[in-house]
């Protein structure tokens, strides 16, 4: 197996490599306005890292989300093209998993990440350490991700260890906030957990976008269509 691991769902642009037991190798750029931009040399980037050319790859997966429109479509765009052009299976996975698996943690956790407007986008964790290894062997999604105000789910999150960018940004609600773990997504963690779940022979889900809400672009209430006469 050699999967090509991808997200866009969040500021970091980024990308990895693994061959089924390791990250090969991996790229991550934190930039929210140049996902386009910075994608595609991260993905050549990463292939001269491992010495290898795009056609070996075997599988991508790719971050769903949740995220804001413009930045999870590139990701998913891109990887559908290389899908189709290489011939080989497209795996979704929701971005919030990954940083889970990234942060290491074993007791009950949340994931949050900033979903603009004041908002977040968040889930609750559960995980299983493996032997030996401070990082999750399985971690087990407790709720389905949602995206609300901090405010609003206060009493939920308080106390509760929280890791991601969400987490920082509203650390007066999410008290248990462990500023040590990942504050953005890892495509290397993603891949990881992606290969585990493939060796295990579980079904990923397909690469579909999760929005969760409308995307900021709106047509103006008053905009008028100008036909030809």
């Amino acid at each position: 197996m050699l999967l090509l691991a991808l997200d866009t769902a969040t500021p970091a642009v980024t990308v990895a490599l693994h061959d089924g037991t390791r990250v090969l190798a991996e790229s991550r750029q934190v930039d929210a306005r140049r996902h386009g931009e910075l994608l595609l040399p991260a993905v050549d980037r990463v292939l001269a890292e491992a010495g290898l050319k795009l056609d070996a790859v075997s599988d991508i997966v790719v971050g769903v989300g949740p995220g804001p429109y413009t930045g999870l479509r590139v990701g998913l765009v891109t990887a559908a093209t290389f899908g189709s052009a290489l011939g080989v299976p497209v795996h979704g996975l929701c971005t919030l998993d990954g940083l889970a698996y990234a942060s290491g943690l074993t007791e009950p956790f949340v994931v949050a990440t900033d979903a603009r407007r004041k908002e977040v986008y968040w889930a609750r964790y559960e995980a299983s350490p493996s032997p030996g290894d401070a990082a999750p062997r399985t971690i087990t999604r407790l709720t389905e991700p949602a995206v609300d105000r901090p405010a609003d789910i206060a009493d939920q999150v308080a106390g509760v260890p929280a890791v991601g960018a969400g987490a920082l940004l509203y650390d007066t609600v999410f008290t248990g906030v462990r500023r040590e773990c990942p504050e953005h997504q890892s495509a290397g963690a993603l891949a990881t957990l992606a290969a585990g779940k493939l060796a295990a022979g579980e079904e990923l889900p397909p690469p579909q976008p999760m929005y969760l809400r409308r995307p900021d672009a709106q047509v103006p209430a008053n905009y008028k269509v100008v036909t030809p006469q």
